[in-house]
């Protein structure tokens, strides 16, 4: 378990630094439009294309991470009215829905790369595969991250978390 949990924080590691890195050539590609478009009249036709992948490779690296540190949606309240067992077995039980989920969207987006590879992005002379492949290596990312939560909420860390969480509600 201690060596998943240390490939799971690699692996979300570099899934934080490379959703940064969309983020920021996106942020950048984005500014880079609005000049190119207002201040010299003369609009970009490549840039708005990178802009809208690289926020979706951002999106979808970037929820391992969010999840990582239990910034997801979750259902927290009851979590805390229940017994520490229940409530253990409802978060046990809720992210192995969510895993069930992007394990279906790995799926899914794996089948979506395959069916687009011949197509081109427009403006770019690249196919719009690039983009597609978000879904299924950021699912992959999602899922190692989902199974290092649950491995470390059966160790005792949801425990610690449900207390903290409790005593910050009263």
């Amino acid at each position: 378990m201690r060596a998943f949990l240390r490939f799971e924080d690699l692996s979300t590691g570099l899934a934080l630094r490379l959703s940064i890195l969309f983020l920021v050539i996106a942020a950048s590609l984005a500014f880079f439009q609005v000049v190119t478009r207002f201040v010299f009249a003369n609009p970009s036709t490549w840039s708005e294309v990178i802009t809208r992948s690289a926020m979706i490779w951002s999106v979808f690296l970037g929820v391992a991470v969010a999840y990582r540190h239990g910034a997801m949606i979750a259902v927290e309240i009851v979590q805390r009215v229940l017994p520490p067992r229940l409530g253990l077995a409802l978060f046990v039980v809720s992210n192995l829905l969510s895993i069930l989920f992007f394990s279906i969207l790995f799926w899914q987006g794996w089948a979506m790369t395959e069916r687009v590879a011949n197509q081109q992005l427009a403006a770019l002379n690249m196919s719009i595969a690039w983009v597609y492949a978000a879904l299924p290596v950021g699912s992959v990312f999602i899922v190692i991250a989902i199974l290092a939560v649950i491995i470390r909420g059966v160790q005792g860390d949801w425990a610690t978390n449900n207390s903290k969480l409790a005593a910050g509600a009263e």
